[in-house]
């Protein structure tokens, strides 16, 4: 591929990476990722992911930007509040990089259209707030094959993982068979997050969904990574694949 001057210029302290180089470029150009939220965790991704040249970008989110979303949803501001999360970061996106194609869809994920979304991407990053759609989604990805890098936060605690179909690697319902209950012992709304959180975790989904469109490093699938900020603890946990998973262990890859 010939790339034009201001891409070299723009994409240089990537390129010259010996892991990336021209052709791992193009690989990000060509890339389609699908960002579930533009929240406190999507927002370092979209920001992140747009800086990065990553082809087309479709952001899905139906909230509004609040006031108190703020203090770590960093692609909105003051002067966006009342409009649409998933329109703001398209706008955002753009501004940051004209060269990103970006798809906003204001709409809430469901059963329904959770297919139709989905399907149209290589990776789906993941950064919703509920166990109701991090469930969907994850069981949707599984069923469509897809990549999907997945990060929750409360407090001043994180978590990422990346999940693949795979008939040696474990799925999301190997470590989460059942769906909690309900959502309130982990909302931010009602325990409260430390902002930079967000970005610290959205910028590590980044870093793991353009990992993963390179094929370089070492994938984070099979593995969860728990960090504890105010502690200063970071955990590695191997994930194990249950045999008697209800959900991929009769699955045909």
């Amino acid at each position: 591929m010939k790339f034009a001057s201001t891409d070299l210029e723009r994409y240089s302290r990537t390129i010259i990476l010996p892991e990336v180089g021209g052709t791992g470029q193009e690989k990000i150009f060509n890339a389609k990722v699908t960002v579930i939220g533009a929240g406190g965790l999507g927002s370092p991704l979209i920001i992140y992911l747009a800086a990065a040249g990553v082809g087309k970008i479709t952001v899905i989110d139906h909230d509004i930007v609040d006031i108190s979303n703020l203090q770590r949803q960093i692609i909105h501001s003051s002067k966006d509040i009342g409009k649409y999360k998933s329109l703001n970061a398209k706008s955002f996106a753009h501004n940051l990089n004209p060269n990103v194609n970006v798809k906003a869809i204001k709409d809430k994920i469901s059963s329904i259209n959770a297919k139709e979304i989905i399907k149209e991407s290589d990776i789906i990053a993941d950064g919703s707030d509920n166990f109701k759609t991090r469930f969907l989604v994850a069981d949707t990805c599984f069923k469509l094959k897809k990549i999907l890098v997945s990060a929750a936060i409360t407090r001043y605690e994180g978590q990422i993982s990346t999940w693949k179909n795979s008939k040696i690697l474990p799925c999301f319902r190997c470590l989460f068979p059942n769906m909690p209950q309900n959502d309130f012992n982990f909302s931010c709304a009602n325990n409260g997050v430390l902002g930079s959180l967000a970005g610290f975790l959205g910028s590590l989904q980044a870093t793991e969904v353009i990992k993963e469109i390179l094929g370089i490093g070492v994938s984070l699938a099979g593995f969860l990574n728990i960090y504890d900020l105010l502690n200063n603890n970071f955990r590695k946990i191997k994930v194990p694949k249950d045999p008697k998973c209800k959900f991929c262990s009769n699955a045909k890859n």
